[in-house]
């Protein structure tokens, strides 16, 4: 399988031997500029990685222990940016808590990264895009194959930010090397309009920072093979946006304890996962979870209220209304245990 490295990070092999040749000076000049920058970009995934200078003289059983070695690197790198990680998701709860919409921007491994990320939400979270959605340079069509220029365009970063974006959105930008154009088309649009900005990239000195609220830039250093960003950086990036809508999501209250209480259970196999979560979080049995759940309709939240508190299902349904999800109920958002104290105490809200 050939190899597709993030587009924002060219290496000796994916850029052409010379710019070409134009008859206006203009043009070369703004040619030549274009690829001084991309020579003296500043980004660590770009530099010679020393542990791996004869990767190419190793067999299969080195090659793969030494590739190993420089991922077990990137946890304790995304770990030491988990402050700013944190901000971001509190950027994110209040845009969704006040109905707005968190966009990932991004081109490449990373835009597609981002795709993955924000379309895993709906069967997890049964969250929709009005609430996380993805925008990749060149369209769906780049998820499957390279999109020649698409990155590059600042412009139609930008024109996605007035397309799609509104009030009290959250823009967040994904680039390896932290200088993608497209990205910087869009940040910078949604600054302009004050909309909140991200980025995460695995570059310290990512030129984009000066651009985001909040800069989420982990430093993986040199990947195994000198540029191919689809490596280190891409998995550092997984997991910060995994760390990031997971933690968002459960700030908005798809959770009771670790237990995924807005999956949608449409097939007999996420019945079945749905019971026993029902089972997991009440200590009943399969029998009398899978009957609560019938007599609620399929309503997870309404038969977790019910079984928990002992209650039949027409005062859970009211109990779970009452205390809808909110992620400013401290230690309960999802309102599960204040549903579930109002039954068995009576008390008022």
């Amino acid at each position: 399988m050939t190899e597709q490295t993030e587009p924002d990070a060219p290496t000796e092999l994916d850029a052409p031997t010379a710019p070409a040749a134009h008859a206006d000076p203009a043009v070369r000049r703004e040619t030549a500029e274009r690829w001084q920058d991309l020579i003296a970009l500043a980004s660590p995934t770009e530099e010679r990685n020393p542990r791996t200078h004869e990767l190419d003289t190793l067999d299969a059983p080195d090659l793969v222990d030494t590739i190993l070695a420089e991922d077990t690197l990137v946890a304790g790198a995304v770990q030491a940016v988990s402050a700013p990680i944190a901000r971001l998701v509190d950027l994110c709860v209040e845009a969704i808590a006040g109905g707005s919409t968190v966009h990932y921007v991004g081109a490449g491994t990373s835009g597609r990264l981002g795709v993955l990320d924000a379309v895993e939400l709906l069967p997890t979270y049964s969250a929709t895009e009005q609430m996380v959605t993805a925008h990749l340079a060149g369209g769906i069509a780049a998820m499957t194959r390279a999109v020649e220029g698409a990155e590059d365009d600042a412009d139609a970063g930008a024109a996605l930010v007035a397309e799609h974006c509104g009030e009290g959105d959250v823009v967040i930008g994904l680039a390896a090397s932290g200088r993608t154009p497209f990205v910087r088309g869009s940040l910078a649009a949604a600054r302009e309009r004050g909309l909140s900005t991200g980025l995460v990239a695995a570059n310290p000195q990512a030129p984009l920072a000066r651009l985001a609220d909040v800069a989420v830039l982990v430093d993986v250093g040199p990947e195994a093979v000198t540029g191919s960003t689809r490596m280190k950086a891409a998995t550092a990036q997984k997991l910060v946006l995994n760390a990031l809508s997971t933690a968002t999501m459960v700030r908005l209250g798809t959770t009771f304890q670790n237990l995924m209480i807005d999956v949608r259970p449409t097939n007999k196999k996420l019945v079945a996962r749905t019971v026993r979560m029902l089972v997991q979080a009440t200590g009943e049995s399969p029998e009398r979870a899978a009957e609560v759940l019938e007599e609620a309709g399929g309503r997870v939240r309404v038969a977790l209220v019910a079984l928990l508190a002992h209650a039949d299902v027409t005062d859970a349904e009211v109990a779970a209304v009452r205390f809808g999800k909110d992620p400013g109920r401290r230690g309960d958002p999802a309102g599960i245990r204040s549903a579930v104290a109002s039954l068995t105490t009576k008390e008022s809200p």
